[in-house]
């Protein structure tokens, strides 16, 4: 008879992503894991496979929760522009507030692991793509309604907003200050296109 699982499965994903949040894959061992989740090697391997396993499930439960965020920051009855405003300035209340400046697991995600682990990569671009099509919605409802030329390509603007957003949380880890992200993020803004 197989043993049933004597831990929460979601806390340890839970425990194991501030742990990779806070130091990163490789910075982080084994023994960081079994001390943070509170349950032994062997059943970590047996839940999770290995590190990479855990720190799959630690990078998809992360995703799921920012972009869910991301996508409800844009969901309000305003111009455009200040939709993006609140959007950009959330995100930089987020970054000055946490006071390790950890900045987002799935960008540290991007610039630590990729090209070489294929699964992160796939994790982090569906992610940054989630973000996209909901930025583009936004987008493409200011141009119906005639705050964007009709001629705008909402595709490569809300590609140019989500670099933004994975550069201000770069810069957010540098240490950068608030005055400093929200004159980067009003000089995204000035991007839009006036109707015309």
């Amino acid at each position: 008879m197989a043993r049933t699982r004597e831990f929460d499965t979601d806390a340890v994903v839970d425990a194991a992503m501030e742990v990779f949040w806070s130091r990163g894959y490789e910075a982080t061992s084994v023994q960081d894991l079994v001390e943070a989740t509170g349950i032994g090697r062997g059943s970590l391997y047996a839940a999770f496979g290995s590190k990479d396993g855990l720190y799959e499930a630690a990078l998809t439960r992360y995703s799921a929760r920012s972009t869910a965020k991301m996508s409800a920051r844009l969901e309000r009855d305003e111009p455009v522009r200040e939709v993006l405003r609140h959007l950009l300035l959330s995100l930089i209340d987020d970054i000055v507030t946490d006071p390790g400046r950890r900045g987002c697991m799935v960008t540290n995600s991007a610039v630590e692991r990729l090209p070489h682990d294929a699964v992160a990569g796939r994790i982090v671009g569906d992610a940054f793509d989630r973000i996209a099509e909901s930025v583009v919605d936004v987008l493409r409802k200011a141009r119906s309604h005639g705050e964007l030329p009709p001629d705008t390509d909402v595709t490569a603007l809300g590609d140019f907003i989500v670099t933004t957003i994975q550069g201000l949380r770069v810069q957010g880890k540098t240490g950068a200050d608030r005055r400093r992200l929200a004159a980067i993020a009003e000089t995204a803004l000035r991007a839009l296109p006036d109707p015309g």
